[in-house]
């Protein structure tokens, strides 16, 4: 993604101009928590009630969901939202997919999807999921799947506006930032480093005998 403006500002860009459209686009990052934790309580109720499934089945189905929800991040950012776009048109589907988050990475309202995204994409992967997994099974792989969402949308917000004491938290903001203000080809983990680390897209790091 060609690196053209940064803007700094907290404040939100206009991307339409309906306003209608506009109002969907943006939202608090709180939102996702009020519609995604009754959905990954539900979901594990039905799996341990219902189901009747054994707490380490349950448990071992929903760390399933986990990791495969840090490989759908790391796809989705790296091929989805930074596809190289051909033409006007996909210029602009781009710009409104992604490329307004790299040139207004501190928009306080646009750091998480905004249901009008989410919940569609949420609903596509849990039909996806029923194509592979029994009813029960697909709940418990479902919470973990969308407690990893969860996770990804908050630690998105954090890593922006955050200051950490953790060595842990500090590493991921960096690992993050040096994605947005050094080489957006590079660093498509937000949640985690690891299929970075897989797939060689860490950014590389100057040796010190090369920095001497």
């Amino acid at each position: 993604m060609p690196k053209n403006y940064v803007s700094n500002s907290t404040e939100s860009s206009r991307m339409f101009k309906s306003n209608f459209l506009e109002a969907f686009s943006k939202v608090h990052y709180s939102v996702p928590l009020f519609i995604f934790v009754p959905v990954i309580l539900y979901f594990s109720w039905k799996a341990v009630g219902p189901g009747e499934m054994p707490w380490y089945t349950f448990v071992g189905i929903v760390f399933g969901g986990l990791f495969f929800w840090t490989f759908t991040e790391y796809f989705m950012h790296r091929f989805v939202f930074h596809f190289t776009p051909r033409g006007k048109f996909m210029e602009r589907i781009h710009f409104i997919f992604h490329g307004v988050h790299h040139d207004y990475p501190n928009d306080a309202k646009r750091l998480v999807m905004p249901p009008s995204v989410s919940i569609p994409l949420a609903t596509g992967f849990y039909f996806l999921f029923t194509l592979f997994l029994s009813e029960y099974y697909v709940a418990a792989f479902y919470s973990g799947f969308m407690a990893g969402y969860l996770f990804y949308d908050m630690s998105h917000y954090a890593l922006h506006h955050a200051n950490f004491k953790s060595a842990f938290w500090k590493k991921l903001k960096k690992h993050h930032m040096q994605h947005h203000y050094s080489d957006a080809s590079k660093g498509y983990g937000v949640s985690s480093d690891i299929w970075d680390r897989v797939f060689d897209s860490n950014e590389k790091r100057a040796s010190k005998s090369n920095s001497i």
